[in-house]
């Protein structure tokens, strides 16, 4: 074994000070990246359930401790390493400040982020923290005059107006974008069980115009029907909740329900985006590091996000 992978090792129950070992930023002022890794541990939450994913963004950052010596390595899902020569890299902002009592607080700091992410030509990954994370951070995208294509991947529809009389929660995401003057298309992949609303939000949706693909149909039919439905001039905005993919590999939700999407499947589907068209922002949300099955939702998630800033990288 060599030095790099023993030293990466010996640090691996050590707190990691960024993602993957990819520079901090400090301040986004002097930002100059592809992407920046987010972490937004708490926004709008629910009372019975507090911030429950609060140590989700952290937990993130300590799966690839042991992969720091590994970033230059060839990676089969991108062909090729992550941050190619000549590509600019990821950074890290670390976790915003958050409070569990100030919920509209916790919304402008993340809008803020987004916003300045964007304004400094950089794509904001926003890693939570539970699903009302995606409100403010297309509510940041309002700034830049342009339309966008929301693409969700979720086990759920977040369709209700309020819940709990809380209408910026995670259940409510999709409606809030709706009706953002700046959002001027939804798609949703990978619904299936119970726990979407009601039969009222579904119509409602389909109503909008919101384009609505189970988990079951992508599983039959595959994703091209889902890339087909962007254009090739669309600005996309991808919200990934981490329930919409299968819980046999990332069992660490609040909500685990079978017949999720697969690690290809989520894979497949971001880089058809970046290759049709171009992503701005991403989000992924609903990682709850204590419900974890032997760190393997943390393995998949990280996967992912390492995997998505090569993509960026290359756009």
């Amino acid at each position: 074994m060599n030095k790099d992978v023993n030293t990466a090792r010996e640090s691996e129950n050590c707190e990691a000070e960024t993602f993957f070992g990819i520079p901090k930023c400090e301040d986004l002022d002097t930002l100059e990246a592809s992407s920046v890794f987010i972490g937004a541990p708490c926004a709008t939450v629910y009372g019975s359930m507090g911030a429950f994913c609060q140590n989700g963004p952290n937990a993130l950052r300590a799966s690839m401790v042991e992969e720091i010596s590994l970033v230059d390595r060839y990676n089969f899902e991108i062909d090729g390493p992550i941050f190619p020569e000549g590509c600019r890299t990821a950074v890290d902002y670390g976790d915003l400040e958050w409070d569990e009592n100030n919920f509209e607080h916790n919304r402008r700091t993340i809008r803020n982020a987004v916003s300045k992410s964007i304004e400094k030509g950089a794509v904001p990954i926003v890693v939570g923290g539970d699903d009302s994370i995606p409100i403010p951070m297309l509510d940041a995208l309002s700034d830049s005059g342009k339309q966008f294509t929301v693409l969700q991947i979720d086990a759920h529809i977040d369709w209700r107006d309020s819940y709990m009389g809380e209408r910026y929660g995670l259940s409510s995401s999709m409606r809030r974008a709706s009706e953002m003057s700046h959002i001027n298309q939804i798609i949703q992949v990978g619904m299936r069980g119970l726990g979407s609303g009601h039969e009222s939000d579904l119509n409602e949706a389909k109503d909008w115009g919101a384009q609505i693909f189970p988990a079951h149909r992508i599983h039959r039919e595959g994703i091209d029907q889902v890339l087909d439905c962007i254009r090739s001039d669309a600005h996309v905005v991808i919200c990934v909740d981490v329930d919409g993919i299968d819980p046999s590999i990332v069992p660490a939700v609040i909500a685990r329900s079978p017949g999720g999407l697969t690690y290809f499947q989520v894979i497949d589907l971001i880089q058809g985006v970046s290759q049709k068209s171009k992503i701005v922002a991403i989000d992924f949300t609903e990682f709850f590091p204590e419900r974890d099955i032997d760190g393997l939702g943390a393995l998949t998630v990280s996967r992912l996000i390492a995997a998505v800033m090569g993509v960026i990288a290359r756009q």
